[in-house]
């Protein structure tokens, strides 16, 4: 495939010619037919999102969705939740307390109870069964860890994936939507992927790094159940030499994962998932442990409205940062977490720019953090000779785009040479 007039950094305007799934020539003037004319378009590294939860946004598309943008109070929830026949499963996410107050059993009894009725919170820790559910999964009698039989779920997908009715998971839409967003790659971030997720996923044309299956393994910390810093230190050094993933959305969980990397010892590869609270005093900490920060910094923005009323005013400052982060050395880079956050990285990208929190970062520095490497996702991978091709091109030279920072500039996306999405 030869791309004609395309802008790359650090080369200008060039022809790309691209063999054997690799870039094997880049020059002015390169003989051969046209397969394709970039009109002075940027050719970019195709996006890579760090931090995703595939499977969940593929069963978006058979879901209700109920969050604080969806639906509007009590009337709006119900109303969301009685659609389809009685009897029928309704299985619900996005779900934010700011909605409808707080759930369980008896709450979802009350909006919808002649049909069974599953909802998952937006943190995607927490579901929600109604009696409905609870009784067509044999779950009536159980005891959960928050109160009897309440029909609260805390981390228990593995759990009820074999209890409630399967989905669709409408994959081959996931990868559709994210070649036209530029996306050659997902790093699915589940912290216990099920048997088989890999061979599931594979059907997506992107290129996968599934953690768990793939280097590294995420733990995933919740304050109710935290090892201390000395318990954590032994479940990694069990891992290495293996790097690990650690989840992180508490001030509490980072401090306890600092301590536990610095007695075990880091390796290349390790991340901190999140980092949600980083207290200033701990970034020079993260840096000299040379872990990368794989980061949300759309959530402060997506979730102003309740961020300000539920995270406690001593954490506001301290929430997802970005330019501090980088400033200071320390290595970032960025995921959706779709289907928790938007699934759009420039979406992401735009928000990284526009924080008024002091944490906002350049264009350019937005961009290069879905541009790094699947296992180093700092690094940023270069268009260059020699180069796996997973390209992104652009309509509009790279200056416009970065001025831009929306999905409308994309304009083609191949994975080793291979065609993904062209207009």
């Amino acid at each position: 495939m030869l791309i004609r007039d395309v802008e790359v950094a650090g080369r200008g305007r060039v022809d790309v010619r691209v063999q054997g799934g690799r870039v094997m020539e880049m020059g002015r003037g390169l003989a051969g037919p046209v397969d394709v004319d970039g009109r002075g378009g940027a050719l970019l590294p195709g996006l890579h999102d760090h931090h995703v939860h595939l499977a969940a946004l593929a069963a978006e598309a058979a879901s209700v969705r109920v969050g604080p943008a969806d639906v509007h109070g009590r009337a709006g929830f119900a109303a969301a939740l009685r659609g389809g026949d009685p009897g029928e499963w309704v299985r619900a996410v996005g779900y934010h307390e700011s909605v409808a107050g707080e759930l369980d059993r008896w709450a979802l009894d009350a909006v919808a109870p002649d049909r069974p009725v599953r909802v998952q919170h937006r943190s995607g820790a927490m579901w929600f069964l109604n009696s409905a559910a609870l009784h067509a999964t044999g779950l009536d009698g159980d005891r959960y860890s928050d109160g009897p039989h309440n029909g609260r779920f805390w981390r228990a997908d593995e759990r009820l994936r074999h209890l409630v009715p399967p989905i669709p998971l409408d994959l081959e839409g996931v990868g559709r939507r994210a070649a036209r967003l530029g996306v050659t790659g997902f790093t699915n971030a589940d912290p216990h992927p099920g048997p088989g997720l890999a061979q599931t996923l594979s059907v997506l044309p992107q290129r996968l790094l599934v953690m768990g299956v793939d280097p590294p393994t995420k733990i995933a910390l919740d304050d109710p159940t935290l090892p201390t810093p000395a318990e954590l230190a032994a479940t990694v050094a069990q891992l290495r030499p293996r790097p690990v993933a650690v989840h992180c959305v508490t001030r509490v969980q980072l401090l306890v994962t600092l301590l536990a990397l610095d007695e075990a010892g880091p390796v290349a590869g390790d991340r901190i998932e999140h980092a949600a609270v980083v207290p200033a005093e701990t970034v020079d900490w993260i840096r000299r442990l040379g872990v990368t920060v794989v980061t949300q910094p759309h959530f402060p923005v997506e979730r102003a409205h309740a961020y300000a009323a539920d995270v406690h005013p001593d954490d506001r400052p301290h929430l997802y940062r970005c330019r501090s982060l980088a400033e200071a050395g320390v290595p970032v880079a960025a995921g959706t977490d779709a289907p928790y956050g938007t699934h759009d990285p420039w979406a992401v990208m735009r928000a990284a720019v526009q924080r008024a929190d002091g944490e906002a970062v350049p264009p350019g520095t937005a961009l290069r953090m879905f541009l790094g490497r699947p296992e180093q996702p700092s690094v940023v991978r270069k268009v260059e000779t020699g180069a796996v091709a997973d390209l992104c091109l652009l309509r509009t030279p790279l200056r416009e785009a970065l001025d831009a920072l929306s999905a409308d500039v994309v304009r083609a996306a191949y994975v080793g040479g291979r065609v993904l999405h062209r207009q």
